[in-house]
Parts: C-alpha cells; structure tokens; sequence
C-alpha cells in the first residue's frame, strides 16, 4: 500500500480485479507490489502513477477524497479499463471505509461527522465499526441478508484455508466483492470486518512495522463469528451494525479538555482526537482525522477545532474548556459541528479537580472490572468500546522491560512497593510522534511519581497505554511541568525534557523489585492454543495440518490437559484433525478440503482462546488488589 494513493472504494477494487483475465491474475501481485513504490504526480485534484512507457494511470478522488466510481480511475494503456496496470494501482491504494464512500443523508436530528470523516473516537484505526443505534426489537436478519452472510462466510473461509502467503490480491478481492454485497444488504458490521480483514492480510503480507498478528486473527475471528451467526438467522439485532453515526441533540453542555491523542490509520488516514469530560463525569470527543497519514496527525495537533467559532485548537482545547449550547451528540460521545452549534471557550479543569480528581481516585482493579465487564447485553461492539475508555491512575515508575515501563499503583495507606504492578507500553509507537522518545526519558528516572491517564490493553496483562501523564500532587518526586501546559502533558506531542523532571537526590529509591517478573498470561499454557489459533491465519491450512503429521504438535494436548486446560486440548485436538482431513472419491482420488467444517473448528478455539485470555487479564488487574 502507497500512503500517497487515495483510499478506493472495496467494490471499485473489486470489479477492476474481477475484470482481468487468468494470465493476469497471476502477476497481480507482483505488480502491486512494484506499482506501490512508483512515485505520485499531483496536479488539478488528479494524481498520477507512471506504470511504463504507455501507460499511465490517473486517479481523480471525489470531494470526501475517496475514488468511489470505477470512472475515476482510467489508464493510458490499449488494454484499459480491463488492464493489469489499473487494477495493480488499485490494489496498492488504501481500502476506504464505507462511510467515507456513503453520502450523508440529511435529516432534522442528525449531524455530520464533526470531522468530514470515518474518524473514530480515539481508536487507532478510523476504520472500525460504526456505533451502534438504540437497539430495535429483535425480528432477525433477512433472507438477502442470510444469503450475504454466507457468501461472506464462504470468502473469509477460504481466506483462512490459504493463510496470509496464498491470500493475495486475487482472494482478496473476493472478500472485498462479498463485503460490498453485504453492505447492499444492509449488514454494516460485517462489512467493516471484512474491510479490517483486507487491510491485516496487506500489512502482514507487506511486512508493515504496525502490523500485529494478534489483530489480524481477532479481526478474522470477528467475521467468521458475525457472519456464521447472520447465516444461522440469528435474531439479535447488533449483528447487523449500524450504516453510519446518527447524532442527536444533546442541549447545552460545558465540556473541560483532558488530553490530545494522536491518530495514525492504516486506511491512510490520520489526525487527532480530543478528549473531553463533563461536570458529570460524561466522557466526550472532538476528532479531526481526514487523509494524510503522519503529516496529517502532526499538523492536527494545532489546527482548529471544527466547533461552534472554531477560536480554539486542539492544543488549546485540551487545556481548556467550551461551553456549548445546541449541542449534536454520536451514541459513542463524539461531539458535531451542525449550523446550530454554538461554543464559547471557558477555562479548563486541572487533573487534581471535578471530576478527573474522581477518575484517579478510583482503584485501577476497579475500574479495570467495569471496562472488562461492559454493558449488559450481548453486543460486542458496546463492549468494545467500555473496553476502550480512559482509566487513570498514580503509580511510582520501578524499572524498564523493553518497550515497557513497569510501576506500581499508588494506594493510599499501603507501601510503594506493595501496590499493583503494571506495565505501561507506548500507545503508538511511530517515530512521527513522540510517545517512544518521552518513555525513553521516563525510563531513566525510577522512582518518578506519575499520574498516568491511558487506555486499557486487553489482551495483555496489566497493561496500559498511557496517552498523557501529570504530576501527582503532594511530592516532590514528580514531574514539574511548563504552566502553559495546564498540568498535563499528551504523551504524543509534547515532548518531555529533562528540566520537567526532579533533581535526582530528591527521587527514593524504586524498591521491590528485584526482577522483571513474568507475564502471568504468557507463561500460561494456553500459549500452545494461541500459537496453534495464530499459525493458522498466518500460514493457512496447511501450516496446520502438516506438523500434525509429524507429531510436532503431538503433546500439546497433553500438556493442556495436565494444567487442567481440557476444554482447550479439546479445541486443539478438533481443529489439527479438521486441517488434516481429506475426503477421497470412489476412485481413492483426494478430495478438496472442507473450508467451512475448518472454519468452524478454527473459530470455536478462537472463541474458547479470547474469553480465557480476557479472564486470565482482568485476573492480573486483581492479583495484588485481593492480597494474593
């Protein structure tokens, strides 16, 4: 993928590649891959790519800056619009999210996206699920959107059997025809998994640095699970998703900054969001994330807000306050910009007062279980994003492991080095910003009292992602920060100096700990289901079933059995015999492999994994909370 390239509507991929014949189709993948590092010529709104001597092709992106119709992309070439040149710069661009490519539909109560753009509300990718509505009375899917689901089911199935070598542009397209055919039928929370699904086989086939396996495999498990249970007519309306966010009116509001968290996606996007807290303790946002990638992410952080007078940035806003009368709310609590906004700049809240002095006075345990736990109800995306909220906290930096920093949590009436032990880990580690170097410079003082406002990381034991830090009031063995940073520094953009730290005599030593101690969810068991559930994705099928054969997997299952993991020895065992089965004819001729049984099998273990994972996590938040 070429960050320069506009993102491309999934069914525009998808026709261009349909379009080429048999001998083509073999050298696509090739030629995206040289087509990506070709430079990008701009003029009058029309981007150009010189693919060779003759051929040319032009890309011309509507206003939302999205080539959403097939006409928008033409070659030079004899052979277009069926050519390999087009449809190779079509598979390097970024995949757009169907908001982007969707025009608005104008009603009284809703409001366009603040940001002119499928942001999110803090996530690192702007791609994700769109919020859900109010959930509606449960009637089940209908038989066009059973028959989407399936043919949905049927192309992710055959993703997972080729695993991320054989899962090129070709089965791609695949995915991305059947994603566009359940958005038709109106199945949005489906189609935005199988645009997650595209863009994690292209970074793990490109190598990219951000890339993770573990996303990769949650966002296949997503779409198998969603879509296996549209097939089955299950009734419950959050399998469905919603097309877009509705706003609503939300009246008069007074809103206080808290922090800036940059926002760098894989769709090519970027920018920032700002998060924002009420008298009440509501949490809201503000994004302005458009495309542009890491340059657009740096240049957010001071540009203005698109609120009300638009007086303020985002620097300012995150220190400051607004006070807004007409307000348009999205159900996750982002913030519009409708004509009837108005906002006028108040002072902001210090972390020491209101509400926030509240956030951090909860136990980290505490509000650990309620992120964990979600809303009632089945509806993972809800749980997702409780997941998601900020949690604050005062710890005491002890030492550093790796990328991470490890410190204790601060309780009142307990010792430093008797609190809860927790690894911080950068929220973004792109070099562009500045959470890498600023934990470099926190890693050289122990001892540094910290009050420390992050995002949960689920699937890692005890572990935040710190967004922004501050002094933690009364000591010395704290930060002293700039006055015109209001107390607080974002991790992402303000860049930590070592005049904002105490002399070292006045920092005490960082005791109890005298080894990086392991991490109670790797050294689990359950590593040999993992690795069993990620060599799946990654190397297809047959990665599965061959070392089956040779007995390399033989005593997996005994040893999860012998650590009282059977369930999971169970799951193992389905799942390598599934990958190893071959059906034969009258003749003794093999057979092709079942992909839907083998997706199942892959699936159930992937299920079983993930809630025994986010048991085991939310188990290392309690550890020192209970006295074990």
């Amino acid at each position: 993928m070429n960050a320069e390239l506009p993102p491309v509507a999934p069914d525009v991929v998808a026709a261009a590649v349909e379009s080429l014949t048999a001998r083509l189709r073999k050298k696509l993948d090739a030629a995206i891959e040289s087509y990506a590092a070709l430079p990008v010529t701009t003029a009058d709104g029309v981007l150009r790519i010189r693919c060779g001597e003759d051929a040319e092709v032009a890309l011309s992106p509507g206003p939302s800056g999205v080539v959403a119709d097939a006409g928008q992309a033409v070659c030079s070439c004899l052979l277009a619009p069926r050519c390999l040149h087009r449809a190779a710069v079509l598979g390097a661009c970024p995949v757009a999210d169907a908001d982007a490519v969707a025009e608005p539909a104008p009603t009284a109560a809703a409001d366009t996206d603040g940001g002119g753009t499928p942001g999110s509300t803090g996530a690192a990718e702007p791609g994700g699920a769109a919020a859900p509505a109010e959930p509606a009375a449960p009637t089940g899917p209908t038989p066009a959107q059973v028959a989407a689901a399936s043919g949905l089911w049927a192309a992710a199935a055959a993703v997972l059997a080729a695993g991320v070598p054989a899962a090129g542009a070709v089965p791609q397209a695949e995915l991305l025809r059947a994603a566009h055919t359940a958005r038709l039928a109106g199945l949005h929370r489906a189609e935005a998994a199988a645009l997650r699904v595209v863009r994690g086989l292209r970074g793990a086939r490109a190598r990219y640095d951000g890339h993770r396996l573990a996303d990769l495999v949650a966002s296949v498990g997503e779409l198998l699970l969603t879509t296996g249970l549209l097939a089955a007519a299950d009734p419950d309306p959050a399998l469905v998703g919603t097309a877009r966010r509705s706003y609503r009116p939300g009246g008069g509001l007074r809103v206080y900054g808290v922090c800036r968290e940059p926002v760098i996606a894989a769709t090519g996007y970027g920018g920032v969001v700002t998060h924002l807290v009420s008298d009440d303790g509501r949490w809201f946002s503000v994004a302005d994330v458009k495309p542009g990638g890491p340059a657009r992410a740096r240049g957010a952080a001071t540009a203005p807000v698109a609120l009300g007078s638009g007086t303020l940035d985002h620097a300012q806003l995150s220190r400051g306050g607004l006070l807004i009368s007409g307000a348009t709310l999205s159900p996750d609590g982002r913030l519009g910009s409708g004509k009837g906004v108005r906002a006028t700049p108040v002072a902001g809240l210090s972390w020491t007062s209101g509400p926030l002095a509240a956030l951090f006075a909860r136990p980290p345990a505490e509000a650990v279980a309620a992120r964990l736990a979600g809303p009632a109800g089945s509806d993972p995306e809800r749980a997702e994003q409780s997941a998601r909220e900020l949690i604050g906290c005062d710890v005491v930096l002890v030492g550093a492991a790796g990328d991470q920093l490890l410190a204790r949590a601060l309780t009142p009436g307990r010792p430093d080095d008797d609190g809860l032990l927790i690894r911080l880990t950068p929220a973004n580690g792109h070099p562009d910003l500045a959470h890498t170097a600023n934990f470099r410079r926190l890693a050289s003082r122990p001892g540094l009292r910290l009050r420390v406002l992050g995002r949960l990381d689920p699937d890692r034991a005890a572990t935040l992602r710190p967004l922004a830090v501050g002094p933690v009031p009364d000591t010395e063995a704290t930060l002293r920060l700039p006055a015109e940073w209001q107390g607080h520094a974002d991790l992402g953009y303000d860049r930590i100096q070592g005049a904002h730290f105490p002399p070292p005599e006045v920092l005490p030593p960082a005791g109890g700990l005298d080894a990086v101690p392991p991490d109670p969810l790797a050294q689990a068991p359950l590593w040999r289901l993992r690795r069993l559930v990620e060599v799946a994705v990654s190397g297809g099928r047959r990665a599965v079933a061959e070392p089956a054969r040779d007995g390399d997997l033989g005593g997996g299952g005994a040893a999860l059995r012998r650590s009282g993991f059977r369930a999971a020895a169970d799951l193992s065992a389905a799942l390598t015999a599934e990958a190893d089965r071959r059906t034969r004819d009258v003749f003794g001729r093999t057979g092709e492999a079942d992909p839907d049984r083998y997706a199942r099998a892959w699936l159930a273990a992937a299920v079983y994994l993930a809630g025994t994972e986010r048991a085991l996590v939310q188990a290392t938040w309690e550890q020192r909370e209970v006295g074990a």
